[in-house]
């Protein structure tokens, strides 16, 4: 038998993973510092995803990923009660008074215009961490479409009943840490970033710190 061809393809094989695997790195993510205040208020809902022990595991990114959201401008669903939308992308991600916009109950959202078509590989959001809670139907989407009504691509949904009318999701509600909720987008591109809630398990309201969003400039 002519083993050279087998292996041969083996090797093939190995030298593409390796290539592949080069042109990847770990994201650098710049964490605020914990702070916890007040006290916590018992999270009652189904399904909770396990909350993260220790450090968050590398997140590989194409070499010369960066944060397309930094500056960008942000419009949302309602006036805010506290806060102005420039917040969200400031690079201020601390949990104190003055860092967060908070929104009326309801459904709400938030969206980032990135200013062109990109490509996207992840979604780094911070809701609120000076408290542990979680906040309902979280649901992120991306589309090339401002108004969101045509090609658009969920790229996260914990809304498991469908309350938000955006359909039934599977991804686990999580609780709010320091460390903020990191969504790997698979390989998509679009120009513009919505992200839902409706309201957490302490209030009524609707908050943000900070979104980042992760990728290049599409060619």
């Amino acid at each position: 038998m002519n083993t050279f061809l087998p292996k041969l393809t083996v090797a093939l094989l190995l030298t593409t993973a390796v290539a592949l695997a080069e042109d990847k790195v770990p994201l650098k993510i710049e964490l605020p510092k914990p702070l916890k205040v007040g006290t916590p208020v018992p999270i009652k809902i189904p399904n909770l995803e396990p909350t993260l022990k220790g450090a968050r595991p590398a997140f590989l990114v194409p070499v010369g990923t960066t944060n397309l959201a930094a500056g960008k401008t942000v419009t949302a669903s309602d006036d805010t009660i506290m806060g102005t939308l420039d917040l969200l992308t400031d690079g201020d991600k601390a949990g104190d008074e003055g860092s967060w916009i908070e929104l009326p109950p309801g459904k709400q959202w938030v969206q980032i215009d990135l200013a062109k078509e990109s490509d996207l590989c992840g979604v780094l959001v911070w809701h609120y961490h000076s408290q542990e809670r979680a906040y309902y139907d979280v649901v992120v989407q991306v589309a090339n479409d401002p108004k969101f009504e045509k090609d658009v691509t969920t790229i996260f949904n914990a809304d498991a009943n469908n309350e938000l009318g955006l359909g039934a999701g599977k991804d686990l509600p999580y609780i709010e840490t320091y460390q903020g909720k990191l969504i790997d987008t698979g390989s998509v591109k679009a120009r513009y970033i919505r992200l839902y809630s409706k309201g957490n398990t302490t209030t009524r309201m609707n908050h943000y710190i900070e979104v980042e969003v992760f990728g290049k400039p599409a060619a």
